[in-house]
């Protein structure tokens, strides 16, 4: 490593650029991820810690069951139908697990499910040691982690909002932001070097060991019953959780601002046959395409410090929106395999940041009794949206070319982004200060709740 003492003309520059940047008031460290919630909170960082190695191991699942569906059926349309059992069951089932968090402990209620998703896990690698080779039996067992999921996912959303002050809510966003997409990017890797060396049952059981993580996080909380009282005695209805999302714009916003990336723009499903046309359709060149945006968003979360200090973090996701959009049609414009995964890293890098900036508006706008049904509504629009998104890709790919389709999906995201502006100005006027309460007593009660459980180390 040359030694920069002995050359002057190196150090003046470090220390220009370094005066440069403190002169604008910016300083390097605060750049970088902020990391204050899981220095503050035991709790938090116990639950992001197992959501973290939760994730890779679910994302091997992923992998392993596409890849034995595929190796069963050879038919894409096959690997495709996965999509639908995924989102089936997140349609018909996520309001009742949204109600469900909003009238039991919802502590009890996430070890109960992802006990169960514990339980599907084994499933998974007992078909495999057993060798049943049947489509439809992965095609059950998707459908049921799934149904799990939906019930689970609405009530753990709503841990973070009792663990930490709202003016750490977004440096959480982007905190868990992170953990999925390091788990986009190493969960497909870890389950290929898994796969190739002991077969696709060591990924499923590596899966069913990482919820163990998740388990210990979860099971060190305190009670999480909803706030305002007592757990309510009957399911909470959804009526409440629509005319909320109606009467705040900036709920509807935040919920439009999703559909405007997984829905309209997604290039996700014509990547193989963009690979294809244009890289050589090899397997090195689509896994670099897929990996992509997931580095990107890695990235992003990493260098995401200034992300909690946004005032305005609606207008903040629109804009994201809006560079995810024009990243997507530059794409579609590439020939170069360079180009092409610089453009699709920047789409991630948008896309993870819009996620942080439209949920740190979601969990500030949404009181505590609600928080498991609003959840529910996030959890649809974001899952189902990426399968519909699929499904349009596929299908205006077929019809019009995967480059027209793809131009086309930027362009429209980068207009529909400027209609959900126009059509949700509460939401890009929404700002996000400490000191904003949107219910000043539930406020209190959360401290008094989880400030003396963290004190204590839970």
């Amino acid at each position: 490593m040359p030694d920069l003492t002995t050359r002057p003309g190196t150090a003046t520059r470090l220390r220009t650029a370094s005066r440069l940047l403190l002169s604008t008031g910016v300083r390097p460290s605060r750049l970088l991820l902020d990391v204050t919630p899981l220095r503050d909170s035991p709790a938090f960082r116990r639950l992001w810690l197992g959501q973290g190695l939760s994730q890779i191991g679910g994302q091997m699942t992923v992998f392993a069951v596409a890849l034995q569906v595929y190796q069963l059926t050879g038919s894409s349309a096959a690997v495709g139908l996965l999509g639908l059992a995924v989102a089936g069951p997140v349609v018909l089932f996520a309001a009742v697990g949204g109600s469900l968090g909003d009238t039991l402990d919802r502590r009890r209620l996430v070890l109960v499910t992802s006990s169960l998703q514990t339980g599907v896990s084994v499933l998974f690698a007992v078909q495999a040691f057993a060798g049943l080779r049947s489509p439809g039996v992965l095609y059950l067992l998707v459908a049921l982690q799934s149904l799990v999921g939906s019930v689970n996912a609405p009530a753990r959303r709503a841990f973070t909002p009792r663990l930490l002050p709202r003016d750490r809510l977004a440096a959480a966003a982007a905190l868990n932001a992170l953990t999925m997409q390091v788990g986009a990017v190493a969960g497909p890797a870890c389950a290929g070097l898994v796969a190739a060396a002991w077969g696709l049952k060591a990924c499923y059981l590596l899966d069913a060991l990482s919820f163990g993580a998740a388990l210990y996080g979860v099971a060190r909380l305190p009670a999480m019953p909803p706030q305002g009282g007592a757990a309510a005695r009957k399911l909470a209805g959804v009526g409440e959780a629509v005319a909320l999302v109606r009467s705040r714009g900036e709920l509807a916003g935040a919920f439009l601002a999703d559909l405007c990336i997984a829905l309209v723009a997604s290039p996700a499903a014509l990547l193989p046959a963009i690979c294809a046309e244009r890289f050589g359709g090899r397997p090195q060149e689509l896994g670099l395409l897929v990996a992509a945006g997931a580095v990107g968003g890695v990235l992003a979360s990493a260098c995401s410090g200034p992300a909690g200090r946004v005032g305005r973090p609606g207008r903040a996701a629109l804009i994201c929106c809006a560079a995810y959009g024009v990243a997507v049609a530059a794409f579609a414009l590439t020939d170069g395999l360079t180009a092409a995964l610089l453009c699709l890293a920047v789409a991630g890098a948008a896309d993870t940041l819009a996620v942080v900036f439209h949920s740190t508006v979601v969990q500030l706008s949404t009181p505590d009794r609600l928080r498991g049904r609003i959840g529910a509504v996030e959890f649809v629009v974001g899952i189902g949206g990426t399968q519909l998104g699929r499904l349009r890709g596929g299908t205006l790919g077929a019809l019009l070319g995967t480059s027209t389709a793809v131009l086309g999906g930027g362009l429209a995201a980068v207009a529909a982004t400027a209609l959900v502006a126009a059509a949700a100005p509460a939401f890009t006027r929404y700002r996000a200060e400490p000191a904003e309460r949107a219910d000043t007593a539930e406020t209190t009660q959360t401290a008094q709740t989880a400030g003396p459980t963290r004190a204590a180390g839970t």
